[in-house]
């Protein structure tokens, strides 16, 4: 049965990897058939699309005090974001609203209106903000969990940015949108790996309204994959992903320089100049940002990928791609990362710590060079596949709660 279904994220463009899911399940539901609306927040990067004229008005924290004032707004459901959103609910007559990332630049407000409507809503979880005000669960480069029980902690340490006043709003955003708020307005939460399913029910939240399914890969990307033939690859490892403190990229290259193996780096964020500045080098190479089409290609040369991340990653997309182009990886043992390395052939590595990661290294290295990348690659393209995808998000989207 074809369905209207109305998707809602922060930004309409490949901003993260929150976007690029929200993006490659419309073209997915399209494909099967289905009417499907977009709801965002007006950027100057988006993509053209017929819903923009319904798009929330732009918000920044920076700027004027006009500006700052309608992104505080913003954080608690005030402003413009009811009437522009409710407009698209009359419009458009969705029989289910699914939203991704919505805190901050939208409002989980959507939900109640949409829930107020008698709408189906789903929740695809992205990161951790319904249980860390603050979205890392990092206290110090540490792994926190204190705020799941007591959302004061964000402003008692002040993790919000270490900004008392942005801690502040992120204390009284998570009390205006409270769990038992949310649960009442959404039928369903998707949650991408059991460890955020997991945290989720720790966190307060009714098991009965958390289902685990697993990020897809697009066909397009799928097709373009296994189109791109590279005759031997490289004796190199890789990094692909933000140039940020919480995606522990700097404890790789503390390793890497010690080592006489290349590494390429591939990637923009915060720490960029910090990082070229201090391990730039014959074998330490910055890449700086890379297409689709390039990071395949650099998935196909290299002999593995690294996921060093310190943070509780949900179910990164990084993983998904490489083990997709039938590149092994290597990733911390940390939030979903463990779930999908987990599979005897995909014959992936984890490590819990530096010294770890400087053997683990090595020894993928001689490993690496008898593995069949190819079988690796079929094998999670169909794991990965939009189409197992589909046929589990149906079942969420037709059941009855």
């Amino acid at each position: 049965m074809k369905k209207r279904i109305l998707i809602v994220t922060k930004f309409y463009y490949s901003r993260g990897g929150d976007c690029v899911s929200a993006i490659n399940l419309e073209n997915l539901l399209k494909s099967q058939g289905h009417e499907v609306a977009i709801f965002a927040m007006q950027y100057e990067k988006n993509i053209d699309h017929e819903y923009t004229p319904y798009f929330a008005t732009n918000v920044s924290f920076s700027g004027s005090l006009s500006n700052k004032l309608n992104a505080i707004k913003r954080l608690f459901g005030l402003g413009d974001i009811k009437s522009s959103f409710n407009k698209l609910l009359c419009d458009s007559k969705p029989d289910i609203v699914h939203l991704h990332n919505i805190h901050s630049y939208l409002s989980p407000v959507v939900a109640k209106l949409a829930h107020d409507k008698g709408l189906k809503v789903v929740w695809t979880m992205h990161d951790y903000k319904l249980l860390c005000p603050a979205y890392s669960c990092l206290n110090n480069s540490e792994a926190c969990e204190i705020c799941f029980d007591n959302k004061w902690n964000v402003l008692a340490k002040k993790c919000m940015k270490g900004s008392l006043v942005a801690s502040a709003m992120a204390w009284g955003e998570a009390l205006k949108w409270n769990k038992q708020k949310l649960m009442k307005w959404t039928d369903n939460f998707i949650c991408p790996s059991q460890f955020m399913a997991t945290k989720m029910e720790q966190g307060g939240f009714d098991k009965d309204q958390l289902t685990v399914l697993c990020n897809f890969l697009e066909d397009e990307k799928s097709k373009f994959i296994q189109s791109i033939q590279v005759e031997e690859s490289e004796e190199s490892y890789c990094y692909i992903g933000r140039l940020s403190q919480e995606k522990g990229v700097e404890n790789l290259l503390k390793v890497a320089s010690q080592m006489p193996y290349k590494l390429y780096i591939a990637g923009d964020g915060p720490m960029k100049e910090q990082l070229v500045a201090q391990y730039a080098s014959e074998n330490i190479i910055f890449l700086g940002h890379l297409g689709k089409s390039e990071i395949v290609k650099l998935l196909k040369l290299v002999s593995f990928s690294v996921i060093p991340s310190i943070c509780y990653e949900n179910n990164p997309l990084s993983v998904i791609e490489s083990l997709c182009c039938g590149t092994p990886v290597l990733g911390a043992n940390t939030g979903g990362i463990p779930e999908l390395l987990n599979d005897e052939i995909s014959e992936t590595y984890q490590y819990n710590d530096l010294n770890q990661l400087k053997n683990k290294i090595k020894d993928l290295f001689i490993k690496s060079k008898n593995i069949d990348r190819k079988n690796l690659s079929l094998f999670s393209l169909n794991r990965f596949s939009s189409s197992i995808y589909y046929e589990n998000l149906l079942k969420i989207y037709l059941v009855k709660f």
